[in-house]
């Protein structure tokens, strides 16, 4: 006989809590404690209670605990037996940061940290403790609804679980002591369905139950909400069996019936202990590798599973016409494999892209931590903020939004700090005391943009430059266009804060946001008005695991470019070229002089190509500077899947991944900013190129 594990279903339990979780702190953040909307607190509560009885399911009794203090006080705001002020909602907000706190503990195999939640749990239990004032929630004029509070109540509930509840992981014994939470429990034990002993199997229920539960002020939702998750497959009766019990009503109903009648099917049952879960050593815990940094599983909608059910449906269909045709071939069947061949590649590439799609999910997963992050730093920093959300059903690659996490929030951070003025500022100058910060993500071709713009006082570019001259990043004598001013931000180090805060001005942040935005493939462009405000323009892929690319010949290997990187190809004329100091050799294109990399040297290639005109330039943009590369002949455009090198071999200086040609050859994919760095080809703040010779004897 075995018994079911559990922890199967442990990953399950984390995501559902930790989704509670963001529904509660948007229903937190939405609270007005003036006029409380009562549909937010029953979210809320049911949140919590739905996480306090997963823990307790699974034997998380540190959560479990914790949350039901919180539950507790929420149950008596939500039935008018307190009030709610703006000191609560940010207690209760800083418990959902605790509960995530202890999730992440669980999900990385660490012992839970309570320091927090010991802290909470003091001055909720001081909450608690305290004589509020009834809610002004419900008017003075309203009915109390009888069914809403009944003083000593006395309940009797018929549970019949279906046979297989225990294999759910709904334990009824941790019902009954939900029960036990509520007031006075009598149990009534039938056993009445109870097979032999040697039929009994244990993965199965047999018993059934009556109980009779009293109490103060026990309400019928109450009783419901124990039973919750069991409904569907139990039978459950529920009834109310006086509305108002005075004590002495109680007393005289206990003398005349005090307890169930003792047989062999009927015995009392004590309120069970919840098994604690195992702990294990805390400084071992703390060391263990997180193994969950990034969701292991992701939800998807029934219509993208259907289609791709479809898809492979056509897919065999076109096999199997293929394997027909392969047994009884001749020459009269030629233009049936051609067009046979044709709807495998048709069929295949909507498999692909129905693959991929699984993989896409709203942008509003990341947008939805920013309503609490641009709430507490404008609150900190005495500014008034409206956060707007735009585009939130765009998708994009889930590795993609997991990514961008977290230069996001420092785009937000900064545009909080930096961007908008105080509203003392803003009223000097005319403008609304309430700043605006807009979030506002679309489709674009084949990437994603997600603009951060604020309406604060822009960007100085006369500061910016002062800054930079003062630390010789820059000549005074270079003159530089605006758009070359504003790209001096993404320098490490860089910042024009007059002072450091905890928020942001440590000159750290922006040259690492701009590195993370590259290593996605992605790019990062800004434009501002000086006293209108700013915008930052992040683009990115939809997918990283897919790239349209650009196939060219150097020597007798293929290489793969990125066709995002690409600006265009053109024949060289040897007019057009000419060698500058340093011995770079740039390209006159237009109105412009682009520098030359030639990549037969950057990866010491033998190519039968020795003389320059005789080679092809592709022009191309990466870490916002241009260069041409010299190659020896261009292929077609494909798209291709991306293999990691870094995964499966090492990491290579100028290579972002591989791919598997057709012909079963690996062609490398070329990283442009990469390559600039290993070539040492520097463009000067006043656009001229040199040679750091330094960098290229490094790479």
């Amino acid at each position: 006989m075995s018994s079911i594990d559990l922890s199967q279903f442990h990953q399950v339990f984390f995501e559902e809590s930790l989704e509670g979780l963001d529904s509660m702190e948007n229903c937190l953040l939405e609270i007005d404690v003036s006029n409380i909307d009562r549909e937010l607190i029953n979210t809320i509560f049911r949140a919590a209670h739905s996480i306090k009885g997963g823990s307790g399911t699974f034997g998380f009794t540190d959560i479990s605990q914790f949350t039901h203090v919180i539950e507790t006080l929420l149950d008596e705001i939500r039935s008018d037996q307190r009030g709610l002020t703006q000191a609560n909602v940010e207690l209760f907000l800083q418990s959902v940061d605790c509960l995530r706190n202890m999730l992440a503990d669980l999900q990385d195999g660490r012992s839970v940290d309570l320091t927090q939640a010991d802290k909470l749990r003091q001055q909720f239990e001081v909450m608690i403790n305290e004589a509020e004032q009834p809610s002004t929630v419900v008017a003075e004029d309203e009915p109390e609804n009888d069914d809403a509070r009944r003083s000593g109540s006395r309940w009797r509930i018929k549970f019949v679980p279906g046979s297989d509840i225990i294999q759910t992981g709904n334990e009824p014994y941790r019902i009954i002591a939900e029960l036990h939470l509520l007031g006075d429990v009598e149990t009534e034990v039938d056993i009445s369905r109870l097979p032999e002993f040697d039929v009994i199997d244990g993965e199965q229920c047999y018993l059934q139950w009556q109980f009779w539960v009293t109490g103060d002020d026990i309400r019928e939702e109450q009783l419901n909400e124990v039973f919750e998750w069991v409904f569907d497959e139990s039978e459950i009766e529920i009834v109310c069996e006086s509305d108002v019990i005075e004590k002495s009503v109680i007393e005289e109903v206990q003398e005349k019936h005090p307890e169930p009648v003792k047989s062999e099917s009927s015995i009392s049952v004590p309120p069970p202990p919840v098994p604690s879960a195992p702990k294990e050593n805390a400084n071992e815990g703390r060391h263990a590798t997180s193994k969950n940094a990034e969701h292991a599983s992701i939800r998807v909608s029934i219509d993208k599973i259907d289609s791709l059910i479809n898809m492979v449906g056509e897919l065999v269909i076109t096999q199997s016409m293929l394997g027909e045709l392969g047994r009884d071939f001749n020459m009269d069947s030629l233009h049936l494999l051609q067009e046979g061949l044709s709807q495998l590649e048709h069929h295949t590439r909507e498999l692909q892209e129905n693959v991929m799609r699984i993989r896409m999910l709203p942008i509003s997963f990341t947008f939805s931590r920013m309503p609490r992050l641009v709430r507490d730093l404008s609150s900190k920093l005495g500014k008034k903020v409206e956060l707007k959300l735009i585009g939130e059903s765009t998708e994009l690659d889930k590795t993609v939004m997991e990514k961008i996490g977290d230069p996001l929030v420092h785009m937000v951070r900064n545009s909080l700090d930096h961007g908008l003025e105080s509203p003392e500022q803003r009223k000097a100058v005319g403008k609304s005391e309430t700043g605006t910060l807009t979030l506002n993500a679309y489709h674009h071709g084949g990437n994603i943009v997600i603009e951060i713009i604020d309406d604060g006082r822009g960007i100085d570019a006369e500061k910016i430059r002062n800054k930079a001259i003062e630390r010789d990043l820059i000549k005074p004598t270079d003159e530089l266009s605006r758009e070359q001013i504003y790209q001096l931000l993404f320098r490490p180090g860089f910042s024009t804060a007059d002072q450091v805060s905890d928020v942001s001005g440590r000159g750290v942040g922006m040259d690492v946001v701009k590195r993370n935005i590259q290593e996605l493939n992605g790019s990062i462009e800004m434009e501002s008005e000086p006293g209108v405000g700013s915008t930052f323009k992040i683009i990115l892929p939809l997918t990283l695991a897919i790239l349209d690319g650009q196939l060219f010949k150097l020597g007798s290997e293929t290489y793969i470019l990125p066709l995002v990187s690409i600006v265009e190809s053109i024949q060289i004329k040897p007019s057009n070229m000419n060698l500058v100091a340093g011995s770079v050799d740039v390209f006159r294109l237009r109105h412009e002089y682009v520098p030359v990399i030639k990549l037969a040297e950057v990866f010491d290639v033998s190519t039968g190509t020795t003389d320059t005109a005789e080679g092809l330039l592709v022009v191309v943009e990466g870490d916002n500077k241009k260069v041409a590369l010299l190659v020896d002949d261009l292929l077609g455009q494909q798209q291709v899947v991306i293999k990691s090198l870094e995964s499966n071999y090492q990491r290579v200086d100028g290579i972002s991944g591989a791919t598997i040609l057709g012909d079963g050859t690996v062609a490398l994919i070329l990283d442009v900013p990469g390559i600039i760095k290993m070539s040492g080809i520097k463009l000067s703040a006043s656009g001229s190129a040199f040679i750091d010779k330094g960098k290229q004897s490094a790479a």
